[in-house]
């Protein structure tokens, strides 16, 4: 496996370069389906896909952060890498998220498996294989979670999970984003949440009035919505960390030591040591979605995904993890 060789060594550069690096897009060769899924009576969502030219080698699902959709960069490219490798490439949009809001009257949470698992569950019922996960920032907790949740029968939808920049400890995040250093991505983020709750036409603008962070959007309005309570208790409750005992499927975790919003140390808990199913492929550098390598690496979390995935679909087993 290539090592991780950054082009910049801050984080927080690594963060924003990320976001705004040109990304390769295929959609041009490989022509985009929009399909829409009912998971529940009053609830659809999106999955963006796109087919490699002839049969394809597997399918790939990938889940977006917090605020996030299809649309970006880090899914655009590894879409392109997973199609060129011949594999079919799925975005899923949490509830609400890529302009659906008009399409679900409630919200999305960082531990909502039940959206994605029924996505998975109709795409069996069509005949096509166990897919790969991928899952980024938040969407790293959602696949993880799901695939723990399911342990074993997890097999039967999921082939193997990824993730980048996974928060398993949701609580210890809420905290991390909330310090100094982080103040204007939290800004951000509490920005494209309160737009995002107003668009649902649940919400007034008013309500959000003093509610500055992530942890004060999730206490007043996300963990109220799902019966949760709090904040301390839907983090508590829906945090992947609490369910990675009971994976049962390959799974590689990447991550980086000076992720802004992450504290490592949660990758050093016993809950990620001690699964042998569980691969930690750890670095230095790389901020938080980060991972922009010098050439001809560029975007080394790609290839390192891809590598990974071809080497399980064909029962190989996968890369050694980094010993970082």
């Amino acid at each position: 496996m290539v090592p991780f060789d950054p082009l910049l060594r801050s984080p927080h550069l690594q963060t924003i370069a990320a976001h705004f690096w040109k990304r390769p897009d295929a959609t041009a060769e490989f022509p985009m389906e929009r399909r829409l899924f009912r998971t529940e009576p009053d609830v659809q969502v999106l999955v963006c896909s796109q087919r490699p030219h002839g049969e394809a080698r597997g399918e790939i699902f990938m889940v977006h952060g917090l605020e996030g959709s299809g649309e970006a960069g880090y899914i655009r490219s590894l879409s392109t890498a997973a199609l060129r490798a011949g594999f079919a490439a799925h975005r899923f949009h949490m509830r609400t998220c890529g302009s659906t809001e008009h399409l679900c009257q409630t919200l999305y949470h960082a531990g909502l498996t039940t959206d994605l698992l029924a996505v998975l569950r109709e795409f069996r019922q069509e005949g096509r294989a166990p897919a790969f996960l991928v899952g980024f920032s938040l969407g790293g907790n959602v696949v993880l979670k799901l695939a723990g949740e399911m342990g074993e029968s997890a097999r039967d939808y999921v082939q193997g999970v990824s993730t980048v920049s996974a928060p398993l400890d949701l609580a210890a995040c809420a905290c991390r984003i909330g310090e100094r250093d982080n103040r204007v991505y939290e800004a951000r983020f509490v920005r494209a949440m309160r737009k995002r709750l107003c668009a649902t036409g649940r919400y007034q603008m008013r309500e959000f009035a003093g509610l500055r962070s992530v942890l004060a959007l999730d206490d007043r309005f996300t963990a109220p919505s799902f019966g949760f309570g709090d904040a301390a208790n839907y983090y508590r409750t829906q945090s992947a960390i609490g369910y990675l005992a009971g994976l049962r499927v390959p799974a590689l975790l990447i991550q980086a030591k000076d992720d802004t919003f992450v504290p490592f140390e949660i990758y050093q808990s016993a809950a990620v040591r001690s699964n042998p199913w569980i691969q930690l492929m750890a670095t230095e550098h790389g901020g938080h979605l980060g991972f922009i390598g010098r050439r001809p690496n560029r975007l080394w979390s790609d290839e390192v995904i891809m590598k990974w995935i071809a080497g399980v679909a064909v029962n190989k087993p996968p890369v050694e993890a980094s010993k970082n």
